[in-house]
């Protein structure tokens, strides 16, 4: 690659046999000086380390992602020579009116979704039009050097020009979008937020050893962060008999310390604390394709938890267009279901009011298509609705210290206390 000497590279500027695209596409004020890159860290990972035989398709998938960036270029170009402003056409990924529901799949992004233009011309949209054009040219050269750059490295990369994290984000899933090309083909990752344990081993990219055991590690939580390549471990070896999705870290931790993974039977845990990461969603997946085992949901009996199984059962109109590598429609609800709190007797004080806002969530939530092949998950809706309080995992405690790992889980596992 040619280098730029610190200095951006204009569309006037003369192309030779050497330049590339990374230089071409690099606009006034947007421009990606090598200095800069070099200086952010941008792509300063690992080669990957790739056997033989995916190395030809390897290439191919490399050689595919520039050619479509390319063709999104050559077109802003076209444009430029006609004297025209140079517009994107991005999907909306975020209309329901834009996905279609298949109880195999979950949320998918329809064909002919609607489409959201940004335009160079206009105000309220030329930011966005120089955001993507910077990490257009950015992912160009992470994919040409084949190296890889989390979402974090590249607003650090220019943080005035980007502003928050929150907008690196949004546009690196326009881009995958607009492309059609998952984000780890684009050599993008993200910095993953979720924890793994139970009995797993397996084998990362680079072909690093990685045991899940809660007794193999010595870190304080005895647990492995779920690694931002997901979709790329091999050689997994498990005698695991299912695997337990836990809302909340705390619930997690409490769990392992419990030491509930190997007492009742062989599990693996994993929790995305919260909202699940693609990469926490993306593991859950790999373990379902992978082990064929049972998959159960353990979160709060409130709206939002409810909402947090749904993602990882059916997925989320934002990441819709990759619902085929994200979603695991065999989830099932194992706990806390809003039916539980009369039938164990919960205390009324470990009970809590719902909110407006928790009404509205909930009303949202049933008239999800999803909803509709789940008769059994709507009726304990239904009782939340109507019984107006919600409780969390942690409200189990208030019958016992060790309620949940002892008795609670036990229980609906031994005798198929799921829908």
């Amino acid at each position: 690659m040619r280098k730029s000497a610190g200095r951006p590279i204009f569309l006037s500027t003369p192309c030779d046999s050497q330049t590339t695209l990374a230089d071409v596409i690099s606009l006034p004020r947007l421009g990606l000086t090598t200095a800069q890159f070099d200086k952010a860290g941008v792509g300063q990972g690992p080669l990957l380390d790739l056997s033989p035989r995916f190395i030809w398709s390897f290439l191919m998938l490399s050689q595919e992602v520039l050619i479509l960036i390319e063709k999104v270029i050559l077109e802003i170009v076209t444009s430029l020579s006609k004297d025209e402003a140079p517009v994107l056409v991005l999907p909306n990924r975020s209309s329901w009116a834009n996905v279609s529901f298949d109880n195999a799949v979950g949320l998918q992004m329809t064909s002919g979704s609607s489409v959201t233009t940004v335009r160079s011309n206009c105000s309220s949209s030329v930011t966005k039009f120089g955001h993507i054009l910077k990490v257009l040219s950015i992912i160009y050269k992470l994919v040409q050097s084949n190296v890889y750059a989390t979402k974090r490295d590249i607003y650090y990369n220019d943080t005035q020009l980007f502003g928050s994290q929150r907008t690196v984000d949004s546009i690196v899933d326009d881009i995958s979008c607009m492309l059609k090309v998952p984000r780890r083909r684009l050599h993008v990752l993200a910095t993953s937020k979720g924890f793994i344990s139970g009995d797993l081993c397996y084998l990362e990219e680079d072909s690093t050893k990685v045991d899940c055991h809660s007794n193999s590690t010595v870190s304080p939580t005895n647990t492995k962060y779920i690694p931002p390549t997901s979709q790329h471990q091999h050689n997994i070896v498990s005698s695991a008999k299912f695997v337990l999705i836990v809302e909340k870290d705390a619930t997690f931790q409490k769990l392992l310390d419990d030491d509930f993974c190997t007492k009742l039977s062989p599990c693996i845990m994993i929790t995305g604390k919260g909202v699940p990461d693609v990469n926490s969603r993306l593991m859950v997946r790999k373990l379902w394709d992978t082990l064929h085992i049972p998959i159960f949901a353990l979160v709060d009996a409130d709206p939002y938890g409810i909402e947090i199984m749904c993602i990882y059962k059916y997925g989320s109109v934002a990441m819709s267009f990759e619902a085929h590598s994200l979603t695991v429609p065999s989830v099932m609800w194992l706990g806390l279901l809003p039916s539980d709190l009369q039938r164990l007797r919960v205390p009324e004080d470990a009970l809590i009011p719902l909110t407006q806002r928790d009404q509205n969530k909930l009303t949202s939530l049933l008239k999800r298509p999803y909803l509709a092949c789940q008769p059994a998950w709507q009726r304990e809706m239904e009782i939340m609705q109507q019984n107006k309080v919600k409780a969390e995992i942690q409200s189990l405690a208030s019958i016992a210290p060790d309620f949940l790992s002892r008795v609670y889980l036990p229980n609906k596992l031994r005798y198929g206390g799921w829908i």
